[in-house]
């Protein structure tokens, strides 16, 4: 416990908070740490640690509180001017939003201030309020500042000039799906529908949703445009070092914003990745089915269950993703990547057909490759070789599928010579793979080019020294050279990570060595 800690009972708080910390226990760490800050209400070590898991539990008083003793202490992080300027904006305290933003000014924040003041001025009644933003000093505020005014200018109705500058902007990016979104949730309250579906044509769900559900769209307001900036930033953060900031910008869009799901997705992958699955899950389930936001929130709570280890339930999940109303390819692929993984090989193959008849026009050689693997792990070779082969034909310089149609029929004695070819020619694609180092190896020792296959199989093993299958066959090769004692520490090494079969089976080399 630092030494600024005043009573014992916030000693034991404070061990508490960091036990429940280590755990992904945001609720209870976020407890415990308000405890610690109780019993030293002006410990700065204990409060910044408050704050940040008060902002992950949700916990918006406890983070305040310990934003005062971070601002009495001198040493609150730039960011604590993200949650008051989202406290000011809520509260239309337009002086206290406009001294956020200056707060923000000469730090790593510095282009969020002003755009959150040109919002301000627009809901104060600037009809000029867009002309804040012509200029930007950094790349960074030019890309901000142009979204913004964008918004500005439909929300102060002037749209023909703000879709002007949109569809310019979206020329150069496409894929702005925030940017395309908002716009034209603004243009749906201006009575510009025509143009609001124009803006969110394509096949992607979230838009496909909006447009069934585009309605009156929003009205613009400084909430609006505040929140929706610091969504947008957090999408930009949620994957990188700065994921603490990216959870205050969720917390603080959906203090402006309790409706925003945008935010809510962002906000659960950021606490996951922290590992804090279980409040990610809560967050993931407040998205409602009619949100536009319906399918994305799944498929991230499929994701965040399997990091949580939760495998039933992210089967399930994934399922009922696969068979939803306007599932895709790629969501049928990812249910059968899970059955995979669970070991259900003939249900997945199934899954992988399905997948392979959602595609537009052709499937490409990754399914034909992962349906064909699935029945070969079934059991099912006869049905599994064509499919191997198909994929192999439409990606000859594909080393994973040479790979897989090589070994496959290496070890069942078909086209011995042919699958050797196919290893060498993976081998020479991928020289540093080493499951296809071992497969090679594997080959030469097959066919009694034991000279060639020690190397590969030596340089395997290195590389992954707790793959079982590695590890045996190089003890297989070294007793086929008469190295005994290293094949049965090869075999040894194999057991050490062996399941129930293969374990048995390596007992009884160690006893009796191959026979």
């Amino acid at each position: 416990m630092p030494a600024h800690a005043d009573v014992p009972q916030s000693l034991a708080a404070y061990v508490k908070a960091r036990a429940a910390d280590a755990d992904g226990a945001v609720e209870a760490a976020s407890a415990a740490y308000g405890a610690a800050l109780a019993g030293s209400p002006s410990n700065p070590v204990v409060a910044i640690r408050a704050y940040r898991e008060a902002l992950a539990a949700g916990d918006l008083a406890l983070a305040r509180q310990a934003v005062a003793v971070l601002q009495s202490a001198g040493v609150a992080p730039a960011d604590t001017a993200v949650l008051a300027a989202a406290d000011a904006v809520a509260a239309r305290d337009w002086e206290a939003a406009n001294a956020a933003a200056d707060r923000m000014a000469n730090g790593p924040l510095e282009f969020l201030g002003p755009v959150i003041k040109a919002w301000v001025a627009f809901d104060r009644g600037d009809a000029g309020a867009a002309k804040l933003l012509d200029k930007g000093d950094s790349g960074l505020a030019r890309r901000f500042n142009a979204e913004n005014r964008i918004l500005l200018l439909i929300a102060g109705g002037k749209i023909d000039d703000g879709v002007t500058e949109l569809r310019i902007l979206l020329g150069a990016s496409a894929g702005n799906l925030d940017l395309r979104v908002n716009a034209a949730e603004l243009l749906a309250h201006g009575g510009r529908d025509d143009l609001a579906r124009a803006v969110i044509a394509g096949d992607d769900r979230v838009l496909t949703a909006l447009r069934e559900r585009l309605g009156d769209g929003v009205e613009p307001s400084a909430a609006f445009g505040v929140s929706r900036l610091f969504t947008r930033l957090a999408a930009d953060l949620v994957r990188g070092e700065a994921r603490p900031l990216a959870i205050v910008l969720g917390r603080a869009a959906m203090l402006l914003d309790p409706q925003d799901d945008r935010a809510r997705l962002i906000l659960a992958d950021a606490l996951s990745a922290d590992g804090a699955e279980r409040r990610a899950i809560t967050l993931l389930d407040e998205v409602g089915p009619e949100s536009i936001y319906a399918a994305p929130a799944l498929t991230a709570k499929v994701t965040v269950l399997d990091r949580a280890g939760e495998d039933r339930r992210a089967l399930e999940t994934a399922a009922a993703v696969a068979h939803a109303k306007g599932a895709d390819a790629e969501d049928m692929q990812r249910y059968g990547d899970m059955l995979v993984a669970a070991g259900r090989y003939g249900e997945a193959a199934d899954a992988y057909a399905q997948a392979m008849t959602r595609v537009e026009g052709s499937p490409g050689w990754i399914l034909y490759l992962q349906r064909g693997g699935a029945l070969e792990q079934a059991g099912r070779w006869a049905e599994a070789r064509p499919l191997l082969e198909k994929a192999v034909a439409l990606a000859p310089d594909q080393a994973v599928a040479l790979n897989y149609l090589g070994y496959a029929q290496l070890v069942r004695g078909e086209n011995v010579a042919g699958a050797r070819a196919m290893l060498e020619r993976a081998v020479k694609l991928e020289p540093n793979d080493a499951a296809i180092a071992d497969s090679l190896g594997w080959a030469y020792v097959q066919t009694g080019d034991l000279t060639r296959a020690m190397p590969l199989l030596e340089r395997a093993a290195r590389a992954e020294p707790a793959d079982v299958t590695i590890q045996e066959h190089l003890g297989d090769a070294y007793w086929r050279l008469g190295r005994r004692y290293e094949a049965r520490y090869a075999w040894r090494a194999a057991s050490v990570h062996a399941g129930s079969e293969d374990a048995a089976r390596l007992s009884g080399k160690l006893s009796a060595g191959l026979k």
